[in-house]
């Protein structure tokens, strides 16, 4: 019998210690150091990929380059003395190894004089991100060193893209780890109320977190998945806040148990029993909706499947297992102040009671209003936009950005990401003048030749992300496939950026249809109905739009971000629709089971009277868990953190308090259909006899021993 893992102290220990040894196990395993350092990355279908591919047999494919803007503080134009000093600031950039213009080479001074160019390759090899961030830090303080007073001397372009991207996530995890246990430990304090109890959860979740990302960095070399800093953080975030909630669905039921057993041992067994069906449920919905990130087009959206999904397993087997017989054997006085007795009448659960009372007198109207209110956020969405530029990347501006718009003042917005095109070398010299004389393009070079591949450069106007350099990448792709001789292929950045709009595309209709059917197929074994399970899905999709709605405002509006990023509303979704089911699972596996001794009903008041504080705990916790994705200078994971947080808040305070509880309230036993729970207890769906309830608003059943041993297992 599953619960036999607590059944006496013997067993409690041997579980604990077993699982103690696994963990430990796991830390001495040598891992492979995970070289996925940016976020995206596109499967070979898309010519940004086959492009990058071809370019790793060049023989410059492991050169850095990099450009150095100078400007004036005051924003005036350089001087001849000005300009003079850009050589001085080459020379210090040479004397760290970088390889720029030759002395004797005029510097590059824009039209308006506003800016000076000095282009230059770093010693650093592409593929060495550690070495690149090194030198690109080097390399800013002698430039800036050498400049002289009133002179700005800044680095931009793609190495130093590259060294602010990896710095936004340098000491990140340890930052993210931090804030995310101080929040789960301060609302675990203010759940429980006691000096010890919310130490052990907290305990496991922290051990139970970092043992997940090692088997990550076990299993992600082996099965050939790369998994960026983004990834590592979400999965962090994901483990901590769906472990505690597992952790409160089973401290609440054994709480309850507790008053029922005078043996711990056989309450935390009937806690088990109890909740391992619903923690078991919900936890595979998410791992099955994870999953399905492992088909999209999108790289950091496999690896971000991947890593979080084996950190829900571990999540799951936490609960079931480590956290039970840790739980057990410190036994009941670890609720101190408040130990529960045998007897002991419940005090949680009289506010709950009473709402679900009142939404039980005027099912229909309160319905209604709700999801008009949940529509008319959703409708917020209506003028939203898509897809940041290069340089609205980040919350906190790198000096990558603030260089690159400096250059953007008196070069092309494209100088630091040229588009890459590739052609046939017969064809290479007639392509480039075809593409000089392009609109938009302020230059086409070729630049480098392997193998029957030329490579040639294209500076245009336009910053990458925005949508003239989408457009101008979609007419430039036409133009030349109607040159087929060309055999040309379009990459570099701005291309990149309209191959994840379309991956985007793909991976979201993929993704949404994937997990709406398999959060349905979930409940419909669970449930044992079908309307239920139709009804719960369309509550979490309306949650889903109306908190993107609220996400949209706020990020305009108050944050100033100018579009949503593409990768947030996946994300989002995913974690929305998943997690959104969990706390209807918990509420609907707990009404399903009362249902069969009081009705359908006052089984659902029953389940709101028990479920209602323990499921409010875990929404504000997992809400909070995500916002902390904010602490990140990082707009994308901002932008998840916000929406999914006022997602799970809306779920829990709105679609699981108030909507689930009226459908159910209308509908009575067709809730359950094909099943009848109820019918089992001889009773009917719409005219139950009301279940009393004492003072503290605990209920109390018609028998209550046999109320309390019922399952539906």
């Amino acid at each position: 019998m599953y619960a036999g893992i607590v059944k006496s102290a013997k067993a409690a220990w041997i579980t604990l210690l077993l699982s103690l040894a696994v963990v430990i196990g796991l830390f001495a395993l040598p891992a492979q150091e995970n070289e996925a350092s940016t976020v995206g990355g596109l499967s070979d279908k898309y010519q940004t990929t086959q492009v990058n591919e071809l370019l790793e047999e060049f023989p410059d494919a492991q050169t850095s380059t990099a450009l150095i803007v100078v400007s004036r503080e005051d924003g005036g134009e350089l001087t001849d003395a000005d300009q003079a000093a850009i050589a001085d600031i080459n020379a210090a950039a040479t004397e760290l190894g970088a390889v720029g213009p030759p002395p004797q080479v005029p510097p590059i001074v824009s039209e308006n004089k506003l800016v000076g160019l000095v282009p230059v390759t770093l010693k650093a090899a592409a593929d060495d991100g550690d070495a690149v961030a090194a030198e690109v830090e080097s390399l800013r303080g002698s430039i800036s060193d050498a400049a002289p007073e009133g002179i700005k001397a800044e680095l931009t372009g793609g190495a130093a893209f590259t060294a602010d991207l990896a710095g936004v996530f340098s000491g990140a995890n340890f930052i993210l780890l931090t804030v995310t246990a101080g929040v789960v430990a301060l609302l675990l304090l203010i759940t429980y109320r006691s000096p010890w109890l919310w130490l052990v959860p907290l305990a496991v979740v922290a051990t139970i977190e970092q043992a997940a990302l090692k088997v990550v960095d076990l299993l992600a070399p082996v099965v050939g998945i790369d998994v960026d800093p983004s990834a590592v953080g979400i999965t962090s975030v994901l483990v901590f806040g769906a472990a505690t909630n597992y952790a409160l669905l089973l401290i609440a039921r054994y709480r309850e148990e507790l008053r029922i057993h005078e043996s711990k041992y056989q309450a935390m067994g009937k806690a088990l029993t109890r909740t391992r069906e619903a923690i078991i449920a919900s936890g595979g919905t998410v791992i099955l909706a994870l999953l399905v990130l492992l088909f999209t087009d999108t790289l950091s959206y496999r690896g971000l499947g991947f890593s979080a999904a084996t950190g829900i397993v571990l999540a799951i087997l936490s609960a079931l297992f480590i956290l039970p017989a840790a739980l057990v054997l410190l036994g009941r006085k670890l609720f101190w102040p408040f130990v529960p007795k045998v007897g002991d009448a419940a005090r949680e659960g009289k506010f709950w009671g009473k709402l679900g009372e009142a939404t039980a007198r005027a099912p229909k109207r309160i319905a209604g209003t709700a999801v008009v209110v949940l529509l008319a956020a959703g409708a917020l969405l209506f003028n939203v936009q898509i897809g940041l530029s290069e340089n609205e990347q980040f919350t906190e501006k790198p000096q990558a950005v603030t260089a690159a718009e400096t250059l953007a003042e008196g070069f092309p917005a494209g100088s630091t990401s040229p588009v890459i095109v590739l052609v046939n070398t017969d064809s290479a010299e007639a392509a480039a003048e075809e593409l000089a004389a392009v609109e938009g393009v302020s230059s086409a070079d070729v630049v480098s030749e392997n193998n029957g591949v030329s490579r040639i450069d294209v500076v245009d106007q336009y910053e990458p992300g925005t949508a003239e350099a989408n457009a101008f990448i979609e007419d430039l792709r036409n133009d030349l496939a109607e040159t087929p001789e060309y055999e040309a292929l379009v990459g570099g950045e701005a291309a990149e950026r309209v191959d994840q709009l379309s991956a985007n595309q793909h991976d979201l209709t993929l993704v949404v249809t994937s997990v709406i059917i398999l959060v349905f197929l979930v409940l419909l074994v669970l449930l044992r109905s079908i309307v239920a399970p139709v009804l719960l899905v369309a509550s979490v999709l309306l949650t889903f739009v109306a908190s993107t709605g609220l996400s949209w405002v706020l990020f305009v509006n108050v944050l100033g971000f100018p579009a949503l990023d593409t990768l947030t509303l996946l994300y989002s979704f995913i974690f929305l629709v998943a997690l959104g089911v969990d706390y209807n699972i918990f509420l609907t596996t707990r009404a399903r089971e009362n249902a069969m001794t009081m009705g359908t009903k006052q089984g659902m008041l029953s389940a709101l009277r028990s479920t209602g504080g323990v499921i409010t705990s875990a929404g504000i916790l997992l809400a909070a868990v995500f916002a902390v994705l904010g602490v990140l200078p990082l707009v994308t994971l901002t932008q998840v953190g916000i929406t999914v947080a006022i997602g799970v808040l809306l779920d829990t305070l709105v679609v699981r308090t108030v909507i689930v509880p009226a459908l159910t309230f209308i509908l009575g036993d067709k809730f359950w259909w094909p099943s009848n729970p109820a019918g089992k207890a001889g009773t009917g769906g719409r005219h139950e006899a009301p279940a009393s309830s004492d003072d503290s608003g605990s209920e109390s059943l018609p028998a209550p021993a046999g109320a309390h041993r019922a399952t539906t297992r």
